[in-house]
């Protein structure tokens, strides 16, 4: 009876220690580098750390669009503003019909051209700031753009 025990015991420690050989060569295949479970993790890994760069990139973009977009919006309004005033002040200009003296045409002339020249010089402000070099890409809205 002691040899039978023997036996079995024997031959449960020897399918124990096949059984772990076979598990150990399935886990080194699994967690092999080049083709296992390790190497996705390995290469998710790094496509995670490319795409938060190219997002902070692209923040960083947008972040210069909005202000370049809020300066370029400011300075329409200002003009928007000054040719109105203009045209406000067209109804004071005599017709074509009368004649003008020339010297107040001359010196309308001459403060257009200087209220021209002080609009397209940009602040020192503007002149420091660096502009956003690239496309530009805005995304509308379908709901937005129906007409009712």
């Amino acid at each position: 009876m002691d040899i039978i025990a023997d036996i079995l015991l024997a031959a449960g420690a020897l399918g124990a220690g096949f059984y772990c050989l076979v598990l150990s060569r399935r886990l080194k295949r699994f967690n092999d580098l080049e083709k296992g479970v390790g190497g996705a993790v390995a290469v998710l890994s790094a496509q995670v750390d490319d795409l938060n760069k190219s997002l902070q990139a692209a923040q960083q973009v947008s972040d210069g669009s909005s202000k370049a977009l809020q300066q370029l919006t400011g300075r329409a309004e200002t003009v928007a503003q000054r040719l109105e005033l203009m045209m406000a002040s067209m109804h004071d200009i005599p017709e074509a019909g009368t004649a003008a003296p020339a010297a107040v045409s001359a010196a309308e002339d001459q403060a257009m051209a200087a209220a021209y020249e002080a609009e397209s010089q940009p602040t020192a402000e503007e002149q420091d700031e660096v502009k956003p070099s690239g496309l530009m890409f805005v995304r509308h809205s379908r709901s937005q753009n129906r007409v009712a």
